[in-house]
C-alpha cells in the first residue's frame, strides 16, 4: 500500500471532519468573501482619493495577489507547526490590516494595510484550512469541499448588502473597522483545526531540512500537475475581473447602489448552489474518474458568460449573468482542490494547494489594473470583460493544446481526453457563432 493509499484509508470521512468543514466554511467567508466585497469600496476609494480606475484597482489586486503569493508560506507553517497555528496567526494579521485600513490617508497606505498586511493574513489562513478538509475526507471529498467552499458564496451573498449598508451608515472607514472585527473570527476557526495525527513527527530529523523540502515538493515533477498549472495561469487572469468591475459597471449604466450590491449577493448565493451541486455530482461513483471534465466544463461556461456582459444594459439583464456566472464560479472553486488532490494525492495536498494559489498571484495582481487601464483608455467596460472571458476560455484551450501535443491519441470514447476534446469543440463552435452574429 502506497503512502497516498494509507492516507486515504486513515481519512475518517466524518466525525470531527465535519467540524473541520465548518471551520473551513467560516474561513472562506472571512477571506474570499471579504476580498470580493472590497470591490464595493471601489468607488468610495476612487472619489475620496480622487484617483483613476487603474490606480484604485491595485488595492483589490494586492489583496488577491498577496493572498495567493504567500500561500506557500501558509502551507509551510501548517506543515511545519500546525494548521491551527497558521490560521490563528493569519486571523490576527488580517484583522489588524483591516482595522489599520480604516485610518488610511492615501491609496499607498491602503496598498500596504489592506493589500499587503490583510492579504498576508488571509494567505496564512486559507491554504491550511482547505488542506485540512482533504486530510479528513476521501470518499466524500468533493461534497465536503463543496460545503466548505460554499462559504465564499454565502459570505458574498450576506456581506455585499451589509457592507453597502455599513458604508451608508458609518462611511467606508467605519465599514472597514467592523470588517476587521469580523475577520478576528478566523482565530476561532483556527482553534477547530485539530490535526488528524496529533503527534506528527518529523521523520527526517533536524539537520535534514533540505531533504525534507525536496520530499514535500516532489509533486512538482508530476506531468498532470504541470499540465493543470499552465491552465491555472489563464484562469486566474480572468476570474477576478468580474468581482472587481461588476459593481462599477452596473453603476455606470444607471443601476442603483443597492441593486449593484444585490447583484453581488445573487452571484454569491448561486456560488453556493454551484459548490454543493457540482461537489455532490462529482462524488458519484460513475463520475468520480471524470472530475477534471466537470472542472473544465464549469470553467468554460464561466468564461463564456463574461463575453455577453457588454450587451447587458440594465439590472434585469445583469441579474441572469450574475446567477449564471456565480453558479459556475462556485462549481470551479469547489472542484479546484478536488482535482488537485486527485492529481498529487492527499500526502502532498497542502503543499500543492500552496503552489496552486501561488500560480494565481501574478495574474490576480495585474489583471484588474490592466482591465482598469482599458476602461480609462476606451471609456467603456467592453474590452475589460471580453479580455476576462477569453482568458478564462483559454484555460480549456491551453489544456487541450498541451494534452494533444504530449499525449498519444486514444480510441476509447469514455476517456477524459475525448470528453474534454468534445466539449472544447462545442465551445469553439459557440464562440464562432457569437463572432459571426
Amino acid at each position: 500500500m502506497t503512502q497516498d493509499q494509507r492516507s486515504a484509508a486513515a481519512a475518517p470521512d466524518g466525525g470531527w471532519g465535519w467540524m473541520i468543514v465548518a471551520g473551513c466554511f467560516i474561513t472562506t467567508i472571512c477571506t474570499r468573501a471579504v476580498t470580493r466585497c472590497v470591490s464595493i469600496f471601489f468607488l468610495e476609494f476612487q472619489m475620496h482619493f480622487s484617483s483613476d480606475y487603474s490606480r484604485t484597482a491595485w488595492i483589490h489586486s494586492l489583496v488577491d495577489c498577496t493572498t495567493m503569493l504567500c500561500a506557500p508560506l501558509g502551507s509551510y507553517i501548517g506543515n511545519r507547526f500546525s494548521c491551527r497555528v497558521a490560521v490563528m496567526v493569519g486571523g490576527l494579521l488580517s484583522s489588524l490590516g483591516l482595522i489599520l485600513s480604516s485610518f488610511a490617508s492615501s491609496l499607498e497606505y491602503l496598498y500596504l494595510s489592506l493589500g499587503i498586511l490583510t492579504g498576508l493574513g488571509f494567505a496564512l489562513c486559507y491554504t491550511p484550512a482547505v488542506a485540512m478538509v482533504g486530510s479528513y475526507f476521501s470518499e466524500r471529498k468533493a461534497l465536503a469541499y463543496g460545503i466548505a467552499m460554499s462559504g465564499s458564496g454565502i459570505g458574498t451573498f450576506v456581506l455585499a448588502p451589509v457592507v453597502q449598508l455599513l458604508i451608508e451608515l458609518y462611511s467606508w472607514r467605519g465599514a472597514l473597522l467592523i470588517l476587521g472585527g469580523f475577520a478576528s473570527h478566523l482565530c476561532v476557526c483556527g482553534a477547530l483545526m485539530r490535526p488528524l495525527n496529533r503527534h506528527r513527527q518529523n521523520q527526517d530529523g533536524e539537520g535534514r531540512e533540505e531533504e525534507y523540502c525536496c520530499k514535500e515538493y516532489s509533486f512538482l515533477l508530476i506531468p498532470d500537475f504541470l499540465l493543470l498549472s499552465v491552465s491555472f495561469l489563464f484562469l486566474a487572469f480572468g476570474c477576478s475581473v468580474p468581482f472587481v468591475y461588476l459593481v462599477p459597471y452596473s453603476l455606470s449604466i444607471g443601476v442603483s447602489h443597492q441593486q449593484a450590491a444585490l447583484l453581488m449577493s445573487f452571484l454569491g448565493v448561486m456560488g453556493i448552489v454551484g459548490n454543493i451541486t457540482f461537489g455532490w455530482i462529482s462524488d458519484r461513483r460513475c463520475l468520480r474518474a471524470y472530475r477534471i471534465v466537470s472542472y473544465l466544463l464549469a470553467v468554460g461556461l464561466e468564461g463564456l458568460s463574461c463575453l455577453f456582459v457588454p450587451l447587458l444594459w440594465n439590472f434585469s439583464l445583469l441579474l441572469p449573468f450574475s446567477l449564471f456566472y456565480g453558479y459556475f464560479d462556485g462549481a470551479y472553486v469547489a472542484l479546484l482542490p478536488v482535482v488537485t488532490s486527485d492529481t498529487v494525492g492527499p500526502t502532498y495536498l497542502s503543499s500543492a494547494l500552496g503552489v496552486v494559489c501561488f500560480l494565481h498571484a501574478i495574474p490576480y495582481l495585474i489583471s484588474p489594473p490592466i482591465a482598469g487601464w482599458l476602461v480609462d483608455q476606451t471609456g467603456s467596460y467592453t474590452a475589460a470583460f471580453l479580455l476576462c472571458g477569453f482568458s478564462i476560455i483559454c484555460t480549456i484551450l491551453s489544456y487541450l493544446l498541451i494534452i494533444t501535443t504530449y499525449t498519444e491519441p486514444v480510441n476509447n470514447l469514455n476517456t477524459p481526453f475525448n470528453l474534454v476534446f468534445f466539449f472544447s469543440c462545442l465551445l469553439w463552435s459557440c464562440l464562432n457563432k457569437i463572432t459571426l452574429t
